[in-house]
């Protein structure tokens, strides 16, 4: 079982996700905006973290630069909508500052559910106990 955050200003998105990562054996805390979720990633120091593109006080581009240059090793997941330009014009964004995968909402459940297993595999051993 590994502890996942999710971060997302639509809490439908948010519970979501939380059940599906629940029920494939994860503990997953959840947040409603970049500001919280370091908040959360400080306490409980998850092993992966999945982010929204667009969100109040502190959008995901910024969470996701902040927590790759703290945790070089962390694996991140950005996910996006859109907003008014378009998932497409965010999600490249999220890869060039450190999300490790990038997915377009609505998510496809059991891709989705892969794609957190593969990066968890990938992290086996490895914990994010300390900022650098």
């Amino acid at each position: 079982m590994a502890k996942i955050l999710v971060l997302d200003d639509e809490l439908s998105i948010l519970l979501m996700i939380k059940k599906m990562l629940e029920k494939a054996g994860h503990e997953v805390y959840i947040a409603l905006n970049g500001k919280e979720g370091m908040l959360l990633f400080e306490k409980n120091k998850p092993d992966l973290v999945v982010s929204d593109i667009i969100m109040p006080e502190k959008e995901g581009l910024e969470t996701i630069f902040e927590l790759r240059r703290m945790y070089p090793d962390l694996k991140i997941i950005a996910i996006s909508g859109g907003g008014r330009i378009g998932p497409d014009g965010y999600l490249p964004g999220a890869k060039l500052l450190g999300a490790d995968m990038v997915f377009q909402k609505p998510l496809d459940q059991k891709e989705f559910v892969n794609a957190v297993d593969q990066l968890l595999s990938e992290n086996k051993g490895k914990s994010f106990p300390h900022q650098l």
